[in-house]
């Protein structure tokens, strides 16, 4: 998870969803052109959902979790307790030793623009020749549910608080981009989008979902009752922009980007 917010992440609310989030990390392994790897990182592994995932298809390989969030790295390692996790900072981070494959849910969307493609990059150098970099993304940030984030964040008595902070995320690059970018180091780019329709209980739901991620750089500097104020006012945005579908819940869009590239 992203090591760019100022208070921890919550394992249990990023859960609350986990077998709709973890269905992108099934779809990206599927997709990975190794048998039999070695050694295995688990970029960004949050509460150890992907490890998991990971572990299920490779269990004689060596495997490792890292992440910045002290409560995401306490519960992979209840989840896991046979698997190494380490607390590191993906921006700076390099692994220590060789591997086969570096792999990533949901994380890379938390880097700026300007650093993203240069830290996969920098990734993508240390893997040996037909090492594979493998990633899933969120490609959501003109979704109803992102731009209603930073449209509730202008009116109201929070919209001081939050006027001099940066957009929660920068839009993903172009396919274009990315391939150009990673192609010189490798001898193939495999990228690809799938939009998922998740079928949730209501609006509300939405914006639970939306609290264990996206919406945190926008509530989290807000005390408890700016916060109330903040979650209801994007509520009742959430309400309208999502329809009820004929048995009342709803349905909630999710574009993810993937990306598996091989070194060359």
């Amino acid at each position: 998870m992203s090591s760019q917010q100022n208070s921890d992440w919550s394992a249990t609310q990023y859960l609350k969803f986990g077998s709709e989030r973890t269905r992108s990390v099934r779809d990206l392994l599927s997709q990975v052109p190794l048998s039999s790897p070695k050694h295995i990182i688990d970029l960004g592994c949050g509460p150890g959902n992907s490890t998991k995932v990971l572990a299920a298809r490779y269990p004689n390989a060596q495997i490792m979790g890292m992440d910045s969030s002290p409560d995401m790295l306490e519960k992979a390692r209840a989840s896991l307790p046979g698997v190494r996790f380490v607390q590191a900072d993906l921006s700076t981070y390099s692994p220590d030793s060789p591997v086969d494959l570096l792999f990533s849910n949901a994380v890379f969307h938390w880097l700026r623009n300007e650093e993203r493609i240069q830290v996969m990059t920098r990734l993508i150098k240390t893997l040996p020749s037909g090492g594979v970099f493998a990633i899933q993304v969120p490609d959501n940030f003109y979704e109803p549910s992102h731009t209603l984030m930073r449209e509730t964040a202008k009116f109201g008595p929070w919209s001081s608080i939050l006027s001099n902070l940066k957009p929660e995320l920068d839009p993903m690059p172009s396919p274009q981009v990315f391939y150009d970018s990673l192609k010189p180091l490798c001898k193939s780019v495999d990228i690809w989008h799938t939009h998922y329709h998740h079928i949730l209980e209501s609006p509300a739901a939405i914006v639970e979902w939306v609290k264990g991620t996206g919406l945190r750089p926008f509530i989290d500097p807000l005390d408890s009752e700016m916060k109330r104020g903040f979650l209801n006012s994007y509520l009742e945005r959430i309400t309208e922009a999502y329809p009820s579908l004929e048995d009342r819940r709803v349905m909630l869009t999710y574009p993810r980007l993937f990306l598996v590239a091989v070194r060359a």
